[in-house]
């Protein structure tokens, strides 16, 4: 190989690396937001469930939401319950460990 190809693999490496450490980096975001997010819900539910009202700090009633999303997906039959394993599986995948 010539130093020109030589060079040009180099950067090309350089900026390959620069993009996968930056994809990391949003993949890390948006897992974090999604555990985030998850942990709130449980806390808005069973807050709501120990409360048995409307918490006031979260607004709107959680376990009517989640009651309907359940209803709304068990009245679709295979479809609805295709939605909730695959729902499953993304959410059990973004929350495994990440292999460094």
């Amino acid at each position: 190989m010539t130093d020109k190809k030589k060079k040009s693999k180099k950067k090309k490496t350089i900026k390959e690396e620069t993009i996968m450490d930056w994809l990391a980096k949003v993949s890390a975001w948006v897992r974090g937001l999604t555990e985030f997010s998850l942990s709130l819900l449980a806390l808005a539910v069973v807050l709501q469930l120990l409360v048995g009202g409307v918490v006031p700090f979260f607004p709107g009633n959680v376990v009517g939401n989640v009651v309907s999303v359940v209803n709304a997906l068990g009245a679709q039959g295979l479809v609805g319950l295709a939605a909730v394993v695959g729902l499953g599986w993304v959410v059990n995948r973004q929350l495994a460990p990440v292999a460094d």
